[in-house]
């Protein structure tokens, strides 16, 4: 029963990730900025998020040392979702979402050359297969409408890395004995003075006050930001890491059959050869990883 509730979980988790390109993008379209709409998902999530804390009991007292590491994590953090909604803004958001899908690749680079993991030639492999598939993404003709194809390739392989940065930062550092759901809380709430200082400095902060674009912000900030955190911490616990990333393969699927029935972006053959291969690399990481943890 509980690896069952752990794969629901993990279902649940993947696909709300997925529909983050539908609500960015229609608030992007709707004139608002980068910096205004990570404003409010990251805001309106952190206070869900405290919320849930509190309901469950968790103590949100942080240590002085490990405040630093913390705000580390949070600047990684916010440079992803920042590089990943310029992405969005200028490549089709399925190929966008794809590509940052490649960040279990970057983890295990970074872990081998920084960390001294054993080196694998089936991780070598899998990144030369991952190449080739976002090198087959990016002559699909995918672009966004009026978006530079290379600034959002750039974009999306930045995420990338800065994910993967954040990840080995809440491994191997402090944060590892922190509450996920209180650094989630923590890496949020500082994420969201950085947007706002940034829309402050820049085009500014509008005040919504239509309930259509309420609905949406609470669609990016809740679903997709809020409730894809919890169940996935939770589909850890009941699943497992493994089975949890390879279900998360469901994030760029739903970005890819949103993007091309709701947004009309063009979908060739390239493009479905491309995001195979990237799922595929990705997987055989995430396999070989957990066969060399059991050995």
């Amino acid at each position: 029963m509980n690896r069952i509730k752990g794969i629901l979980y993990a279902a649940v988790s993947s696909s709300t990730f997925g529909l983050a390109p539908f609500f960015s993008l229609t608030l992007l379209l709707a004139g608002f900025s980068a910096f205004e709409v990570l404003s409010y998902r990251w805001g309106v999530a952190t206070i869900a998020l405290t919320l849930f804390g509190w309901c469950s009991g968790c103590s949100f007292r942080l240590e002085k040392k490990d405040f630093l590491v913390v705000l580390l994590l949070s600047l990684l953090r916010a440079v992803t979702s920042f590089s990943l909604l310029i992405a969005y803004q200028n490549i089709a958001t399925g190929v966008a979402s794809t590509i940052h899908f490649m960040y279990p690749l970057a983890v295990s680079l970074v872990m081998m050359y920084f960390f001294q993991e054993k080196k694998s030639l089936w991780v070598m492999f899998a990144v030369f297969m991952s190449l080739l598939g976002a090198a087959l993404l990016s002559s699909g003709e995918l672009e966004a409408k009026n978006g530079d194809t290379i600034v959002g390739l750039v974009a999306a392989c930045v995420s990338v890395f800065s994910y993967a940065g954040y990840i080995v930062g809440v491994r191997m550092t402090c944060a590892v004995r922190i509450n996920s759901t209180v650094l989630t809380c923590y890496v949020m709430g500082l994420g969201t003075v950085l947007y706002f200082i940034g829309a402050l400095t820049t085009s500014g902060l509008r005040l919504v006050a239509d309930g259509y674009t309420w609905l949406i912000i609470l669609g990016l900030a809740l679903p997709a930001t809020a409730i894809s955190n919890i169940t996935l911490v939770r589909a850890i616990k009941y699943a497992g890491p493994t089975l949890t990333s390879i279900l998360g393969a469901m994030e760029p699927l739903t970005a890819v059959v949103i993007g091309v029935f709701v947004f009309k972006e063009l979908f060739t053959l390239n493009s479905a050869i491309g995001i195979i291969l990237i799922l595929l690399a990705v997987s055989v990481v995430i396999f070989r990883k957990q066969k060399n943890e059991r050995v």
